[in-house]
Parts: structure tokens; C-alpha cells; sequence
């Protein structure tokens, strides 16, 4: 049998898995609540898996190796500033999150949540934040397509557009019945896999080139510089924008969703050390895969490595019998996938929740609600699938964009809806859009101070906008006041009493 025929094999047994998850979570799912955020029933593990299997996606397995491969240790600041930025998420707005979206209504959507929390009885909040949810996940889900067509084209020799369609059929199957649980569930295997590769590949690969001594060495006599964060191409505005880069997470709404799902606030704290743990021996292990790789083809000149973003695939093939090496193939499919999957849900929830609901102003029942959201999913991925069609760089540049246009626009604004009870509608509003247009104009400007990530500035005039602004129309509410008090309590695991006593 062919390497390539065990390589088919191993992704053929990961796809028919998460189909069968997907339709296990089906027949499970009764009502909008369980579709949308899991009947708030996840536990910690599944949670911590989850959002980072759906944040990290191919950058993990594919963009960071490559970059650590071609440029060195200096390219390792995003992951610094994204794994401080994932620390600081959990420990702050997770709890809180958890507690205030049960306390304010019920919330299971962002949009639902800031206009329950705010009290904003013009819905300025949830028509806004539904469509920039709605216009930047339907690039970003397109940008998945695209990823997934082109790993199926270069693994598999397979024609662009019939990869693309494969990965994103089976992806949108399992989304579009087993819904939330579905998602997270096989978010949470897709993240145990990206764990297990990115701990055997530097492993195993460690052993073939001689150690850490060896790999140090060969890594020195390249480049010296390859081995310092410090080394060539480290400039200020560089650190610190790669840094920037873990402020998005307060404002991703496909990660920070997975917070108002967790069982109790009180299981953020598990939730954080299994996450983190995850997080730092993966980013770990992408890290040294990179140096180990650099080692590997020094010493076999008669090896060459096409695209350095694939360092991890091809070290994978060769250091492994083919059907593990097919694992690992997948592992990278899991990470597309699972990203695109929870996009795909999260922007469905903005169409149906968010914003049909709204503007059709009438009730529906849950058989009824639950149908559109699957509906919603099928249109959606239609339309992202329909932009990624012809493959086009510019839409998978459109990721670190969009990162910082959530970051900026919903960021601020989550922080001060859980921590400061002035935060008006008014004031969120302006700093939505001050945040959002901060971007969208920074982005497109070049040299200077122009070079520094768009997220820090968008970030720092959303905050100011917001605060002045709600100084300025803040009047004493005594309900937002009380409901404020209680979800303090929640989140502290105290009981409601206490504090208003």
C-alpha cells in the first residue's frame, strides 16, 4: 500500500468521526438554547479544548513553524502576546462572562448580551454588533474554505475546488445538526490531536537530529541571530504590535462564547489551567518542530523544503510510519476545521438571534428557531463558499485584519460591560465604531507609526470613546445597578444576598 493511500485513510477515519459526533449531538439538541450555547452544560475540559482548538487553527500547525523556520525566534513574540492575551481572557472575562450572560436575561448571544445589559431599548447595539459579526465571520469562514481546499490540493494532489468542497461538506454537516455541542465536542478531539502532533513531531524529531545540544548547534552554525527574540528584524513597533496581537482575544465572539457555556463561573478556573496548559506545550512544541526542522535539513542536504510553511507536515511524513504521518495530516485538517465550524456557528447566531428575530419582531417557537439556525449555516457557508471559489490570497490576508476588527470593536466594550456599571449604550456604541473605523484607516496606511498593528490604537480609542462618552449620558438605573451586583456574585460564587446586604 502507498504512503498517500495510508494518508487517505487516517483523514477518511478523522472526517467519518466528526460526522458521527455531529449526528450523536443531533439527536440531542431539543431547543435554541442547546443549539446556540449547549444548554450552558460544558464542562471545563471540553471548554479549554475548544476555544483554543478554534482560535488557533492552521497558524498553529502551518504559519507559526514556518515563520520560526525562515526568521527564527524573533518571529515568536505573537505567540507570547497571544498566550498572556489567552491567560488574561480566561481570568477575567470568563467568569464574569459566565455569570452576567445567565444573570442579564439569559443571554446566548454577544449582540443579546450587551443589549440586555445595557437596557438599550433601541436594539443600536445588537443591529450593529450582529452585521459586523455577520460581515467579517463570512470572510473569515471563506478563509477556511480556502484553507481547506488547498491542504486537500497539497497533501493529496486533489483538484482545489473538489478539496474545498469535501472539507467544508463535512464540516457544515456536523455544524448544521449537532449545533453548539456538536462544535465543541469536536473542537475538543480536533484540539487533542493538534496537542498529541505538535508533542510527537519535536520529540521524535529531537531523537533523529541528536538532542537539544545538537539542534542548538547546527541552529548557531546557520544563524546565531535564529536562536534571540532580540536578534535582527526585532524593532519596537514590531514587539510590541506582535504582542498587541492578544488583545484580540477579549473580543473574539467564537471564543469568548465559549465562557457563557461552562457549567458554573466557578469552572473558568479549571477551564484556564487546562487551556493554558494546552496552549503553552502546543505553542511550545510548534516552536521547537521550527528549530528542529532547521537541524533535520542541514543535516540531510539531499532533502529540500519547498514552502517552509509546511515544516511540520513534511518532518511528520518522514519521521513516522505513513499511517501516523496521515494523523498528522489531519491533526492540520482539524485545526482548519474546527475554526471554521465555530465561525460558522457563531455567525449563524447573529443572522437568526441577533438579527431576524429582531426585525421580524415576532416569536417562534424552538422547532422553529432551531431550523433557521441550520438554515442560516447552509446560506452562510454557501456565500463564503461561493467568495473562496477561485482561490484568492487577499481573503486569507483578511484574518489578521478582521482579528484586530473584533478585537477593537468588541474588546473595550466587553471589558466595561463586566467591570464598570457607567458603561452606557451611547458610550458602547461610540466605542464600537470609533474602534472598528480605527482599524479599517490604520490598516491601510503604511510607515511610521502607521506600521503599528491596528489593533493597539483601535483598541485605545474605543476604551477612550466609551468612557468619556458614558460619562457624559450615564444616569442611575437601579436594575442595571442590582443585575450588576448579582453577577458580581455569581462570578464569585457568592451567594446574591451577600452583596446587597
Amino acid at each position: 500500500m502507498s504512503d498517500q493511500a495510508f494518508h487517505l485513510i487516517a483523514v477518511l477515519v478523522y472526517l467519518v468521526g466528526m460526522l458521527a459526533i455531529g449526528w450523536y449531538f443531533f439527536v440531542r439538541t431539543k431547543d435554541l438554547s442547546d443549539y446556540m450555547l449547549g444548554g450552558r452544560g460544558l464542562p471545563p475540559s471540553v471548554a479549554a479544548l475548544s476555544a483554543g482548538a478554534s482560535d488557533m487553527s492552521g497558524w498553529l500547525l502551518m504559519g507559526l513553524p514556518g515563520a520560526i523556520y525562515v526568521a527564527g525566534l524573533v518571529e515568536a513574540w505573537i505567540a507570547v502576546g497571544l498566550t498572556i492575551g489567552a491567560w488574561v481572557n480566561w481570568k477575567i472575562v470568563a467568569p464574569r462572562l459566565r455569570s452576567y450572560s445567565q444573570v442579564s436575561t439569559n443571554s446566548i448571544t454577544i449582540p443579546s448580551f450587551l443589549e440586555s445589559r445595557l437596557r438599550d431599548r433601541t436594539r443600536a447595539i445588537r443591529v450593529v454588533s450582529g452585521l459586523i459579526i455577520l460581515v467579517f465571520f463570512t470572510f473569515y469562514v471563506s478563509a477556511g474554505m480556502v484553507s481547506g481546499g488547498v491542504f486537500m490540493e497539497s497533501s493529496f494532489g486533489a483538484d482545489y475546488r473538489g478539496g474545498m468542497i469535501l472539507i467544508a461538506a463535512v464540516t457544515i454537516l456536523y455544524t448544521l445538526f449537532g449545533g453548539f455541542l456538536a462544535v465543541s465536542y469536536t473542537d475538543f478531539v480536533q484540539g487533542v490531536m493538534m496537542f498529541l502532533a505538535l508533542l510527537a513531531v519535536p520529540i521524535v524529531g529531537l531523537v533523529a537530529v541528536g538532542g537539544p545540544g545538537e539542534v542548538a548547534a547546527t541552529v548557531r552554525e546557520i544563524d546565531p541571530g535564529m536562536l534571540s527574540m532580540l536578534g535582527e528584524g526585532a524593532t519596537v513597533i514590531g514587539v510590541v504590535s506582535a504582542l498587541a496581537w492578544g488583545l484580540g482575544y477579549f473580543g473574539q465572539p467564537h471564543i469568548i462564547v465559549r465562557f457563557m457555556a461552562l457549567r458554573t463561573p466557578q469552572e473558568a478556573t479549571a477551564g484556564r489551567r487546562i487551556g493554558m496548559g494546552w496552549m503553552a506545550l502546543s505553542v511550545g512544541g510548534a516552536i521547537v518542530t521550527a528549530l528542529v526542522g532547521v537541524a533535520y535539513f542541514r543535516q540531510h542536504p539531499e532533502l529540500t523544503l519547498a514552502d517552509p510553511e509546511t515544516v511540520f507536515l513534511v518532518l511528520g511524513q518522514l519521521l513516522f510510519h505513513p499511517l501516523i504521518a496521515g494523523f498528522i495530516l489531519a491533526a492540520v485538517l482539524a485545526a482548519i476545521m474546527s475554526t471554521v465550524s465555530s465561525q460558522l456557528l457563531v455567525t449563524a447566531s447573529a443572522l437568526v438571534e441577533d438579527l431576524y428575530s429582531m426585525l421580524t419582531r415576532r416569536a417562534a417557537s424552538d422547532r422553529r428557531q432551531v431550523l433557521l439556525s441550520r438554515g442560516a449555516v447552509l446560506l452562510i457557508a454557501v456565500v463564503a463558499g461561493a467568495m473562496a471559489w477561485t482561490q484568492n490570497d487577499t481573503i486569507l490576508a483578511l484574518v489578521s485584519f478582521a482579528w484586530a476588527g473584533f478585537g477593537a470593536a468588541f474588546g473595550p466594550t466587553i471589558l466595561l460591560a463586566l467591570y464598570w456599571r457607567r458603561l452606557t449604550t451611547a458610550g458602547a456604541l461610540s466605542g464600537m465604531i470609533v474602534g472598528a473605523v480605527t482599524v479599517a484607516v490604520w490598516g491601510n496606511v503604511d510607515g511610521g507609526i502607521f506600521d503599528l498593528y491596528e489593533i493597539l490604537p483601535g483598541f485605545a480609542l474605543n476604551l477612550a470613546a466609551a468612557v468619556v462618552v458614558s460619562l457624559r449620558t450615564h444616569r442611575h438605573d437601579a436594575e442595571i445597578a442590582a443585575e450588576f451586583d448579582e453577577h458580581v456574585a455569581a462570578a464569585r460564587g457568592a451567594e446574591p444576598a451577600a452583596v446587597t446586604a
